[in-house]
């Protein structure tokens, strides 16, 4: 998506990919909420079945989608990628929009082709771990960012509250019905995650993720003094059901509603910036040659990181392990925490950048000056393309390099 999009909206539309994604855990809990009464097989093959669904949209849907310009280009299929760019971009192919864009790729390819040479498979994943960590422009170096930025993501404790709110809710004795509060607190990842289409490419990445990444930590820390204090924690109980298990109530509700309105919160400052904002930025920061296996490695750092999660989270919480109970957002709070320091120190900021020049700034700058730099050539110029127009001996080049890869 990154790879397509145009610069001055590509913040937007790759937030799209997570607004999706908080659709999909909407209509998640819209369907366990319907089944939460059955007690036979149904109760799970439902669930699982409707998936199948969006499963067959997807395979079908990949038929229609374009192989990126960037990609043909890497392969050295010029003609290829200047119709693919043409079709994007609504203009003729000849038009000089498109030769001037279809010029700086193709230029950044060359360059990035001498500075990481064609290689192996096995060579070609060793790339992302090249250079020295110290380097702002490594390879290393922007591995370790992305694969770190979706870590942050997930430490930030969200998937917490949208795998466990249900259950936490309800040992707490606190709600009479959890799974009304969790669809509540789905509802509101789902409106909020829009806003960011906006003040992606308005406020910019890095100013987005360190307000969004202050305002969750806040949130966080409130949730736990409140509910150690007075919440949560805090119940008595008024006898025991037909199963002889006790029926506990707070003792404090309106300090109960407060650590849900203040978990709400939380979710609308993730979803406003943390949620697509991770994303956004691991599409814009890997060169070329290592883009696609840069993003997979960090996408594979979302999903170990939230599995982790996943994993431990039961022992945090259960009355019979850890029984943190609201204290567990404390745990969570300072891992907001960190990600406030981490978004402050090592994430650039992209907005407005083509996909060339955000190498050529991450060469050139560092993350906290990042918002300041101009772009004040191009690659084009650099490799001698006359007007910003395609060089037919650097073309040439690329073709004969690309079509060996």
């Amino acid at each position: 998506m990154a790879e397509i999009c145009p610069r001055k909206v590509r913040g937007t539309l790759v937030s799209g990919y997570q607004f999706c994604i908080t659709i999909g855990l909407l209509l998640g809990a819209c369907v366990n909420y319907a089944v939460q009464d059955r007690t036979d097989q149904a109760s799970y093959r439902i669930p699982i079945g409707i998936q199948y669904a969006w499963g067959v949209i997807l395979a079908t849907g990949i038929f229609f989608l374009p192989d990126s310009p960037r990609y043909f280009v890497k392969k050295g299929r010029v003609d290829d990628a200047r119709m693919v760019l043409a079709r994007l971009r609504g203009q003729p192919a000849d038009s000089e929009y498109i030769e001037a864009e279809l010029a700086e790729i193709v230029a950044n390819a060359e360059y990035e082709r001498q500075m990481i040479p064609s290689t192996t498979w096995f060579g070609s994943w060793a790339n992302c771990f090249s250079g020295s960590v110290f380097k702002s422009n490594s390879n290393l170096r922007k591995t370790i960012l992305g694969t770190s930025l979706q870590m942050m993501q997930q430490w930030t404790g969200v998937n917490f509250i949208f795998y466990y709110s249900t259950i936490f809710l309800q040992s707490t004795g606190a709600i009479g019905n959890p799974f009304i509060i969790s669809l509540i607190f789905t509802l509101v990842n789902v409106c909020s995650t829009p806003i960011s289409f906006y003040t992606m490419e308005r406020v910019g990445r890095r100013p987005l993720l360190l307000w969004g990444a202050l305002g969750m930590l806040i949130c966080q820390f409130l949730v736990a003094i409140i509910g150690v204090t007075v919440g949560f924690n805090k119940t008595h109980s008024i006898g025991t059901d037909a199963s002889g298990n006790p029926i506990v109530r707070a003792d404090n509700l309106s300090a109960v509603n407060a650590q849900i309105a203040f978990i709400a919160i939380f979710i609308f400052f993730f979803a406003s910036t943390w949620g697509p904002g991770a994303w956004v930025l691991i599409g814009e920061i890997f060169p070329l040659p290592i883009r696609s296996r840069g993003v997979a490695l960090s996408t594979a750092s979302n999903w170990l990181w939230n599995t982790i999660i996943a994993v431990i989270t039961p022992y945090m919480v259960g009355t019979t392990e850890g029984n943190l109970r609201s204290s567990v957002f404390f745990v969570w709070g300072g891992l907001c925490t960190c990600a406030f320091i981490y978004s402050y120190f090592l994430i650039p900021e992209t907005k407005g950048l083509s996909l060339e020049q955000v190498d050529r700034m991450m060469e050139e700058t560092s993350p906290r000056t990042s918002s300041k730099w101009v772009p004040h050539t191009t690659f084009a110029s650099d490799m001698g393309m006359k007007n910003g127009t395609l060089d037919e001996h650097v073309v040439a080049d690329v073709e004969r390099k690309g079509s060996s890869v």
